[in-house]
């Protein structure tokens, strides 16, 4: 048997094109070839599981070799094998008839994302790393021959009588001079921890050194002696292909180790298990979030019959659970040729908005059944179900039941519960009921303080998120404010019908408005009189709710640049019925200024906003008056 012949295509520069177009990163050939090697090997127990072959289907597995002095790989199976006419059949025609479909179809595509996933080129990636590719492969058919099929990339094949003696397939890559770093064991080990490390048929690579037990010594101690045993690189039955009935807690936590072997223990996990409308399983694990969780990001790995496909999964996952780790497999999602890219497809649509709805229901659930516990969780798991609020209707829908706040007294409250308990005293002269919140209590301790004397509660809001949250919680709550307790004096918090009166008249207030804007240097800063209880502090420094807010915004790139450009403004509430206003107007001019201006620093200094000269000057004053 020999024979020579051209593929019949239109293109003779099919290799350059699909290397363009077709994969991202080199390193995938094996994950392509590997994957190519374990079907071959699950058709075969399949045919004997189904009585269609009667000759012994041994034990699966796929060797990959390295042979650096001949500068090969080979990718070895022992599964279906091919006769020399599927060669011509499935390598010569089919696939290189895609791949000239492929070619007319994308030769002016400008980005792989173009590119959709029908054309089955996965054997091709070989060229990417070869000059030239040979495959030697003996059928599982009774009375099959074995077959060579060689190319050197470009549309010349060969096809002669081969040497292979047992069933199935080698592939052998005579690598090229810019592909010899897949020439180094470390490399392809490497590449086969990522892409192959949960396929269903045993990998080998080579073998490996392992301790095991050789008896006892003179003491009774047991001795060890070193020996070689296969070096298998994958786990074929990880967890999510298991009934959670049969794993344990010890085994979810043993997976997440193996994923993330320097990562804090995950607080709880979800196991995905769905086969319609579509095909998907997979563990999800809630990990401790940190402040910064930008950098948690790209945790989730996405496998298709597991087999790695990337950890991009943005378009499958919704935005807020990118912040989650773990698995998802599913042979339906839509991919390019090259696996790398997601397709716009209604099952990803499906696909996320079960994930959002199985997240939801966990969290629910575990807020039932042992509120307590979800309580000691709510630090690490708060942020995470804010941000899903913020940014996915449907689960603000389910969460708003087991979203909790909390306040300055460590007390945590669900949103309805939260809105009965402040109800009967924040509740302004319109109906509207206003929630105070701080985002930093040491800092505002004074205005919480003030705010407690009125018995008006004070929640703490301190997430980098919480901007948004509080934005959409004024959104959803119906009649509901929300203002920081720092935003006005306590009175005007929240506005109510009866009014304190003023001891000052109204030429007081004038020289008192004098006084107080002579003493204030900085700019942007507007005196206003008030009638406050007489413990109250005579001087209040506070920026308006809605603009530190937008200006906040601004600051955090939440699309509020105008605010963020404009200057800052400040109202000075002065006391008028505090005794320190009275003695002011009291005093000679000299003494007037120096108390207002202590009593204007005062306030700067309760802000945070008093430094450099002004602070030295404010702490010698403060010597000369003690």
């Amino acid at each position: 048997m020999q024979e020579k012949g051209n593929i019949s295509i239109h293109t003779e520069n099919i290799f350059p094109i699909i290397k363009k177009f077709l994969y991202s990163d080199n390193e995938i050939f094996l994950r392509e070839l590997v994957s190519n090697a374990v079907d071959a090997v699950q058709k075969i127990k399949r045919l004997g599981s189904l009585g269609q072959f009667n000759g012994e289907v041994g034990t699966p597995l796929v060797q990959v070799a390295v042979d650096k002095e001949a500068k090969t790989i080979t990718i070895s199976d022992n599964g279906l094998g091919m006769t020399a006419e599927e060669i011509k059949k499935y390598i010569n025609q089919v696939a290189f008839s895609g791949a000239s479909e492929f070619v007319e179809k994308f030769k002016d595509a400008k980005d792989a994302n173009e590119i959709i996933g029908k054309f089955g080129l996965g054997f091709y990636s070989a060229f990417m790393v070869a000059d030239l590719v040979e495959i030697q492969t003996l059928s599982y058919q009774d009375g099959a021959e074995p077959a060579r099929w060689v190319c050197d990339g470009s549309t010349e094949f060969e096809i002669t009588e081969g040497t292979k003696t047992t069933r199935g397939t080698d592939i052998i890559l005579h690598v090229n001079k810019d592909s010899e770093e897949f020439l180094e064991e470390s490399k392809l080990q490497e590449i086969l921890d990522k892409y192959a490390k949960f396929l269903p048929v045993p990998i080998k690579f080579g073998t490996k050194t392992e301790s095991v037990e050789d008896g006892v010594d003179e003491e009774g101690k047991a001795k060890h002696k070193d020996v070689e045993v296969d070096n298998i690189i994958n786990t074929t039955n990880p967890i999510w292909t298991k009934a959670p009935a049969d794993l344990s807690d010890e085994d979810y936590l043993s997976f997440y180790r193996e994923l993330y072997p320097f990562s804090e223990e995950p607080l709880f996990w979800i196991h995905l298990n769905v086969d319609y409308p579509f095909n998907l399983t997979g563990v999800l694990y809630f990990p401790k979030l940190k402040n910064d969780f930008e950098m948690q990001r790209n945790k989730i790995k996405l496998y298709s019959r597991q087999v790695f496909i990337t950890d991009e999964v943005k378009d499958i996952v919704p935005e807020f659970l990118m912040l989650l780790h773990g698995v998802i497999d599913s042979p339906d999602i839509p991919l390019n040729v090259s696996r790398s890219f997601l397709q716009a497809d209604s099952n990803v649509k499906k696909i996320n908005n079960y994930i959002t709805k199985k997240v939801a229901d966990k969290l629910g659930e575990l807020f039932v059944k042992d509120r307590k516990a979800y309580e000691n969780k709510w630090k690490d798991i708060g942020m995470f179900v804010k941000y899903g609020m913020i940014s996915e209707d449907k689960f603000y829908d389910k969460a708003k039941d087991f979203a909790l706040v909390g306040n300055t007294k460590n007390e945590l409250f669900t949103l309805p519960e939260y809105k009965e308990k402040v109800s009967p005293l924040q509740t302004d002269k319109n109906g509207t009921v206003v929630y105070l919140y701080t985002n930093d209590a040491a800092k505002q301790d004074a205005f919480i303080q003030s705010a407690n004397k009125k018995d008006y509660d004070v929640l703490v809001l301190d997430s980098p998120i919480d901007n948004h949250f509080i934005n959409q919680l004024e959104q959803k709550l119906e009649k509901t404010s929300i203002k920081r307790v720092d935003s006005s004096v306590a009175d005007k918090l929240i506005e109510k019908d009866e009014q304190n009166e003023h001891v000052l008249t109204e030429d007081q207030v004038k020289e008192v408005t004098t006084i107080f804007e002579k003493a204030i240097t900085k700019p942007g800063m507007h005196v206003e009189i008030v009638a406050l209880h007489p413990e109250e502090l005579p001087v209040t420094i506070t920026m308006d709710e809605f603009m530190r807010r937008m200006k906040d915004m601004a600051a955090m790139g939440g699309g509020m640049g105008f605010y963020g450009q404009m200057p800052d403004n400040y109202k000075v509430a002065i006391n008028g019925n505090h005794k320190l206003i009275s003695k002011i107007l009291n005093a000679d001019e000299a003494e007037q200024s120096t108390l207002a201006k202590q009593a204007v620093d005062l306030a700067l200094l309760a802000q945070g906003m008093l430094t450099g000269a002004e602070l030295t000057a404010f702490v010698s004053r403060s010597v000369e008056l003690i």
